[in-house]
């Protein structure tokens, strides 16, 4: 061991565990006096910043700050070192002569990802840091202090932008101006997040600072007025953009464009369009895009159609998220075969489909009850190596669950659990429906429980869900516990929740507690709907208590709601029931006088009623 060269590692190590047990507390980032640190420090230098020596693991905080200070003239031999180092090593001073001294190397990220790191790891607040930094910039002499610009960003890049801001005013406080850029992404940060008033409040106090700004600064703040619905002023910005010398870009437009677009104001979108044309600006792929999405949205699917044949003669690529767009819209319309058709043309033109376009054709096929086409669409998924998403595995289990195939859902949700993809309420909700139609009640109710205990909240669906196959089952009382739990859950009921009851209530004879059910529902604020009248009707004409039905009929009548076909069949049936076979032709002929075909339905009530009086 006495033949070792000072500068190898084995020997530096042996220095530096000889030194362990000294005091360091006397030992300032300027001067050590541990030769084995100094050794350490000289073989760092004297060797390529990509392959220097290993770093002991028994350096203390004030050995780290001495050779990080020792090694400020030369950024990349410290990113090594720190490398080699862990940054779980570093305390607070000597991250921020780190994150200095790192701040001058040609890329920004290093310093950024070790700021960052800082800010998330729970220990040390904003304002401490920012404190750290200016102390150890000082000390390093550093100018500028760019490094205060990169604690802005690494507070953007961990979604903390109000961390940001307290930079930002910070830096103002001792008279440093930020970034242009820095502060652009400040920007983007507060409206990726919709605090569109903390991002007004930085544009002014920008402005105050005299921070000029760019092309980028102004996309941003016309994407925050279109995110506010404020589109006017957003063509408006456009002008002030102008007036201060700089020229919209397709950006900008597209911004505005977009805009209009998602709110279902097409032709604003296309007036923007063409003043885009007039200035001399190239659409591109994302203009059309979003013209197209709008007309989708509005379901002018034509139209759409055109504008894409539009756009690919003019040589654009459609993305992934146009041709989805435009998959989606006919989806809805019930054209698979066109859906069908954009899906093939995407993949004929080289465009992969993602998991959001086999999600709508899946969601579309199951609507229409076609399952071999389920199945081959889920192999197709398999064989492409697209992974299902929550989305996905909501509409299997839904589609599933409607089918009344309970098996395949369930063994659709256990694969998601085993996936570690977390159910949602939607899942829950389906599951619960199937098992309600199996009037498998016991259950469906310890997946409701299950629910719960999982963290989720149950919104109104699952609740209805659930109270609706108690119902069917006669379990009212199980029924309006549930509705009580809402109140304690703050899940306000709905209409759909009180005519579940009342149909409850009705199937057991009890139509009386139903009529005080639509008077409990009005105080609520809750309008009842034809269905609730009907609920009543049905059921006082089940017991053959007329009277009462054409009451609920008449009252129905004032709040100009018109009796259907339901509201008819149900009266003729109950004035069968008592016998009263003329008065339930009487009502046959209003029935067809108002334009009500009767349905067999009609017809057996009324021909089981006059051969019971004959």
């Amino acid at each position: 061991m006495r033949n070792l060269k000072p500068s190898h590692p084995l020997a530096l190590l042996l220095l530096i565990r000889r030194q362990s047990n000294l005091s360091t507390s006397t030992i300032s980032p300027h001067h050590n006096s541990d030769p084995s640190v100094h050794l350490l420090h000289q073989s760092i230098l004297s060797s390529p910043s990509d392959s220097i020596p290993a770093v002991p693991s028994t350096l203390s905080p004030s050995q780290i700050s001495f050779l990080l200070f020792n090694l400020r003239t030369s950024p990349s031999h410290a990113l090594s070192f720190i490398q080699r180092l862990g940054l779980n090593r570093l305390d607070l001073p000597s991250t921020a002569t780190a994150a200095v001294i790192l701040s001058h190397l040609p890329s920004p990220q290093p310093a950024v990802n070790l700021l960052r790191r800082a800010l998330t790891s729970g220990l040390f607040s904003n304002r401490q840091i920012f404190d750290s930094l200016a102390v150890a910039g000082r000390r390093l002499k550093s100018q500028p202090p760019i490094v205060f610009d990169l604690l802005i960003k690494a507070s953007c890049n961990s979604n903390r932008p109000k961390d940001g801001l307290q930079t930002f005013f910070l830096m103002k406080s001792v008279e440093i101006v930020p970034k242009i850029q820095t502060c652009n992404d400040l920007l983007c940060a507060f409206s990726k997040q919709d605090q569109s008033d903390t991002a007004w409040v930085l544009y002014a106090e920008m402005f105050r600072l005299r921070i000029p700004s760019t092309v980028v600064t102004f996309n941003i703040m016309i994407n925050l007025l279109c995110k506010e619905g404020k589109l006017k002023k957003a063509k408006a910005f456009v002008s002030y953009m102008e007036e201060f010398g700089f020229k919209p870009t397709v950006v900008t437009y597209n911004t505005i464009i977009h805009g209009y677009s998602s709110r279902g104001r097409i032709d604003g979108a296309f007036q923007v369009f063409d003043k885009m044309k007039e200035k001399g600006i190239p659409s591109d792929s994302y203009t059309y895009g979003s013209l197209i999405g709008g007309l989708c949205k509005l379901g002018r699917l034509e139209e759409a159609s055109a504008l894409f044949g539009r756009m690919t003669d003019e040589g654009l690529v459609p993305s992934a998220v146009t041709y989805n767009t435009l998959i989606d819209g006919y989806c809805n319309k019930g054209d698979l075969a066109m859906a069908l058709r954009y899906r093939d043309e995407m993949v004929g033109r080289g465009t992969s489909p993602t998991v959001c376009t086999f999600n709508m054709l899946l969601h579309a096929f199951f609507l229409e009850g076609k399952m071999e086409e389920v199945d081959e669409l889920i192999e197709e998924m398999e064989r492409k190596g697209i992974d299902h998403d929550a989305i996905t595995y909501n509409i299997l289990i839904n589609g599933y669950c409607k089918e009344g195939n309970a098996g395949k859902a369930f063994e659709l949700y256990d694969e998601m659990l085993s996936k570690r993809i977390n159910p949602t309420n939607v899942t829950y909700t389906s599951l619960i429906y199937v098992l309600c139609k199996k009037n498998r009640m016991r259950e469906a109710d310890k997946l409701f429980e299950q629910a719960e205990n999982k963290g989720l909240n149950p919104d109104i669906v699952m609740f209805n869900a659930l109270i609706d196959g108690h119902c069917s089952n006669s379990n009212m009382d199980r029924a309006f516990t549930l509705l009580k739990e809402m109140d304690v859950k703050k899940v306000a009921p709905d209409e759909v929740t009180y005519n579940t009851l009342m149909r409850g209530l009705c199937r057991v004879g009890k139509a009386d507690e139903a009529r005080q059910l639509l008077d409990e529902m009005k105080g609520r604020g809750i309008e009842p709907d034809f269905i609730s009248y009907n609920t009543l009707i049905s059921g006082y004409s089940r017991k053959g208590d007329m009277k009462d039905a054409f009451k609920v009929r008449n009252e129905m009548l004032s709040r100009g709601f018109n009796p259907t076909i339901l509201t008819y069949n149900a009266l003729i049936q109950g004035l069968c029931k008592n016998k009263e076979g003329d008065h339930a032709e009487e009502l046959l002929k209003e029935m067809v006088s108002k334009g009500i075909t009767p349905d067999d339905n009609t017809y057996i009530s009324l021909i089981e009623g006059l051969t019971e009086a004959g």
